[in-house]
């Protein structure tokens, strides 16, 4: 059995200053004791009962006496109902007007702005969305229109262990990939201009929603950390046109490195110090986008993914993957993993679907102790502030770690050439694909976008469904047809279906408020933090781009 102990606070939380002594974070679940069976979980079920480990990303298989707690996803009318114990049926517990103050919370929209009336762009705009099961919540996004070279860069990262890494990343990621993108001449003239003292030219217009902050205490570390890659740049020029490709391969390698060096070596600020501590030992993956007139690359990391909606000529929506977990299910990523490794440890690399038995990414920023040696580890713990030393989830030493790295942050890249009939992109971290099948989302954000519906027979699954059920659902389905532009952003529809659809695909509006209604070490239990960005391409223009290339 595993013994509990209650913490309400968060796992290496961005939301607070460190404390005078840091929280027994894994000593709630005694992770020294059992070993291998201990599960440093990316995300998807809890570990105990504690609400601080609802919200964290450390994960055990659940004991027989919680059976009745740990139900699957699916599962969770039945679990509603058996809560009531026989009384009379709960009624919602949110008004409609309620379930859409939460869910439109933090969405956030941006339109390509026109010049003499034309867009010139291949991106007409984008939404985004985020809602949160985790408190706080540990995905990111970001959205930023590169203005020293052409493009646009959007992404979603997904937090684990936390939410510190997650947030460095929003926040750095882009300024790597920018830099990364300069041609010597520019980068020569930001160099120049620190130097004297001038102004910095601007490299990126951010598109923020207000609760999507950056770190002030922080900015100048980060800001020498850039400095050091973009002199680097210049030592290193080739005079060759940089590719797409390469600056984004360097810009997660070259982050993931400086959030690494960073953390060995410290900073004499206690706030920064600890500071790079939890960024380094928390983890988040990345889908990173990089949109230039019809050249479209995708640079993923982890589990996250990117989606290509295309309109067939009959009207109807296809979806096209353009990203791959990185995780067990992917046999390229097993393989890679045996190929870094000796032969010795092909038994011990994937356990349960899990690196080293543990982490269910395969690729990630941060996460140090999948990364750094055993003596390293045990070098920035010891010399470390005393909330670092007194962790127990710091001097934890994964089993069967012999040969690190174990994980790595470079994305695999796809590029793909924009069509007329790509209309729309969906980035989105796992919270969105656990609940919904790629051709659903396809489907929901075509419809949403055109105001155009394809009715589909309805499937009832094998249920049995009476005539008076199935007039029930055609109403409804009607009914949902006639409100759909209650929602004035694609990602909330979106995560109004993800959240709210019954078994018969349509938005059950019982379910939805009982979802958003269920109280914080609940929800994490049935759903994960959903952060999705919905792009919208400029057919016209990406179809003269074409013409002008024949």
């Amino acid at each position: 059995a595993i013994p509990v102990r209650s913490s309400r606070l968060p796992l290496l939380s961005d939301a607070m200053p460190a404390p005078a002594h840091l929280f027994p974070l894994i000593r709630n679940c005694e992770i020294s004791r059992i070993g291998s069976t201990a599960c440093y979980c990316h995300h998807k079920h809890l570990c105990c009962l504690s609400s601080h480990f609802a919200h964290s990303h450390f994960r055990y298989a659940p004991q027989k006496k919680f059976a009745a707690v740990y139900r699957p996803k699916e599962n969770f009318n039945h679990f509603i109902h058996t809560r009531d114990h026989g009384s009379a049926p709960q009624r919602f517990y949110l008004t409609p007007p309620q379930v859409n103050s939460i869910l439109k919370a933090n969405e956030y929209s941006f339109k390509v702005p026109e010049f003499d009336g034309k867009n010139v762009s291949s991106v007409l705009g984008f939404d985004s969305n985020q809602l949160p099961a985790n408190a706080p919540i540990e995905d990111r996004r970001s959205a930023a229109t590169c203005l020293q070279t052409r493009g646009m860069l959007l992404g979603v990262f997904d937090g684990h262990a936390g939410c510190a890494c997650a947030q460095a990343v929003s926040e750095r990621l882009f300024y790597y990939i920018a830099v990364s993108l300069l041609p010597h001449e520019t980068l020569l003239e930001i160099e120049n201009a620190v130097e004297s003292g001038r102004a910095l030219l601007p490299i990126l217009q951010w598109h923020k929603h207000p609760n999507d902050y950056f770190s002030k205490e922080a900015s100048k570390l980060y800001f020498n950390s850039l400095r050091t890659y973009w002199q680097e740049l210049i030592d290193l020029n080739s005079g060759e046109t940089t590719d797409v490709r390469e600056a984004l391969i360097n810009a997660f390698k070259r982050l993931d490195n400086d959030i690494s060096l960073e953390a060995q070596v410290g900073d004499p600020n206690s706030f920064l110090n600890y500071l790079v501590l939890r960024v380094a030992f928390s983890g988040a993956t990345a889908c990173v986008a990089h949109v230039d007139g019809v050249d479209l690359h995708i640079a993923n990391t982890g589990d996250s993914r990117a989606m290509l909606g295309v309109q067939e000529e009959d009207g109807s929506w296809s979806a096209v993957n353009l990203s791959y977990d990185h995780n067990a299910q992917n046999e390229h990523e097993v393989e890679r993993l045996k190929m870094e490794h000796p032969k010795s440890e092909e038994k011990t690399l994937v356990k349960q679907d899990r690196l080293l038995g543990l982490l269910m990414p395969f690729r990630a920023f941060g996460d140090v102790k999948f990364k750094w040696s055993i003596e390293l580890q045990k070098r920035v713990v010891e010399t470390g502030p005393d909330q670092l030393n007194d962790n127990e989830y710091t001097k934890f030493i994964p089993p069967n770690y012999h040969t690190p790295p174990y994980l790595t942050a470079e994305p695999e890249v796809i590029h793909h050439r924009l069509r007329p009939q790509d209309k729309f992109l969906v980035l989105a971290t796992d919270g969105l694909w656990e609940t919904m099948h790629r051709q659903d989302v396809a489907r929901i954000v075509g419809e949403y976008l055109t105001g155009v519906h394809h009715q589909q027979p309805i499937a009832v699954g094998g249920y049995k469904v009476t005539l008076g059920q199935m007039h029930g659902l055609l109403t409804e389905r009607r009914a949902r047809i006639s409100s759909v532009f209650e929602d004035q952003n694609a990602a909330t529809h979106l995560i109004r279906h993800a959240v709210g659809n019954n078994e018969f695909g349509t938005v059950d509006h019982e379910r939805l408020s009982k979802m958003l209604s269920l109280p914080e070490e609940l929800a994490r239990m049935y759903r994960d933090d959903i952060t999705i960005i919905v792009v919208q391409f400029n057919s016209h223009v990406i179809g003269a781009c074409q013409n002008e290339e024949l």
